[in-house]
């Protein structure tokens, strides 16, 4: 095992003008390496630190597909169900349409909205959050909107296509997040703190920032593409679309010796360090699995997704020489906005998490190479 070339590229990114991160890598339930590059705060010259917290963006959606398996786990849906069923707002879709060459009007949905259409982002919804419907949700509430409001808000906007016929990465997940709450009863940030956070020993993970919160985060960033450096912004996540609002899509604060313990609890059989299961093995197979078609896979095309499927709510490695990837076939994980990455690996019961907070996250280039330096460095 030698991570020397790890150790660089990571050092490197720092030239390229991302201010800091940190990667922590678990093998066999066992940290075999952590390094970090840069600083929390690149102005001041504060580093980071194990408790470091960071806008984790869309890594939020992993944590909330485990919260819905373990409600299907327990039988309180199937992924076969229509969403109406549990969400009657979600009964009459209407979707856009192009009626003639040229010329789209807004007619009913001839497809349901079943519940995996949500977990594999094929429900016809996009990341569009500044709908008519949302952005008077905003308005009616004064930015106080919770979860129940802003998703009845989305389930009036026309959708996008057809749910089932092509995959778009969007709002599926904020409405998972709801549909969490309707089958369990409990808030969003209630059910995952009880049922996935607590269980596995995350105390700085979760919902919703106050000023303690912040005061811990390392400073946000944007990319400035011209000067190839990072402009500093506010820590805000504007992702979450009102004071009370818990977004499943993007939600989530955490640090790396927090979310690691969900990576690896992942890759090995769904049973954290702590001893307590989150989720089947079998479960997670059927997370892993490809649903997209090979016509909906041309949708799927981001440059870091090369040799990747889509189950639920997961990248999932189906071509690794298609993809020129060291990893093996149903690897699996996801990104985030300013740069997070997250990767389990249950045939070699790896777990992965690297954090940065930089927005603009230049992820094509950093997650591919990420990944092939860790496989390089475990023989």
């Amino acid at each position: 095992m030698n991570f020397t070339q790890l150790d660089q590229f990571l050092d490197s990114l720092w030239d390229l003008g991302i201010p800091g991160g940190e990667c922590l890598i678990y093998q066999k339930r066992k940290p075999i390496y952590r390094h970090d590059y840069g600083y929390a705060d690149k102005e001041s010259q504060t580093k980071i630190t194990s408790e470091t917290l960071f806008n984790i963006y869309s890594q939020t959606k992993i944590s909330t597909c485990v919260a819905a398996l373990q409600l299907y786990e327990r039988g309180k849906f199937l992924l076969t169900d229509p969403l109406s069923e549990y969400m009657p707002e979600f009964r009459d879709m209407t979707v856009s349409a192009e009626v003639s060459p040229g010329k789209w009007e807004t007619v009913s949905a001839k497809n349901k909205i079943y519940i995996h259409n949500l977990f594999s982002m094929s429900s016809g919804y996009t990341y569009n959050c500044e709908t008519e419907e949302i952005k008077a949700e905003k308005e009616r509430s004064g930015g106080h909107s919770t979860t129940l409001e802003m998703v009845r808000a989305m389930a009036k906007t026309p959708l996008a296509f057809e749910p089932g016929t092509q995959w778009c990465y969007g709002l599926s997940h904020d409405i998972l997040a709801r549909l969490i709450e309707v089958v369990s009863g409990k808030r969003f940030s209630v059910y995952l703190k009880e049922n996935l956070f607590d269980p596995l020993g995350m105390k700085n993970t979760g919902m919703l920032a106050d000023e303690a919160v912040k005061a811990r985060m390392a400073s946000q960033y944007t990319y400035n593409r011209e000067k190839k450096s990072a402009d500093k912004i506010g820590k805000e996540n504007t992702f979450c679309l009102g004071s009370r609002y818990e977004s499943g899509g993007a939600g989530l604060y955490s640090c790396v010796d927090d979310y690691i313990l969900l990576a690896d609890a992942l890759a090995n059989g769904g049973t954290g360090l702590s001893g307590n299961r989150i989720l089947s093995r079998r479960t997670i197979d059927l997370m892993r699995t490809n649903r997209l078609s090979d016509e909906m896979l041309k949708t799927f095309d981001w440059d870091a997704l090369a040799g990747y499927g889509y189950g639920l709510g997961v990248r999932t490695m189906i071509d690794p020489a298609g993809g020129g990837a060291l990893s093996p076939a149903g690897e699996f994980g996801w990104s985030g906005a300013a740069g997070a990455y997250f990767l389990a690996d249950p045939e070699n019961e790896l777990a992965v998490f690297y954090v940065q907070h930089m927005l603009d996250n230049l992820e094509p280039y950093v997650h591919p190479r990420l990944r092939n330096l860790i496989y390089a460095g475990l023989d």
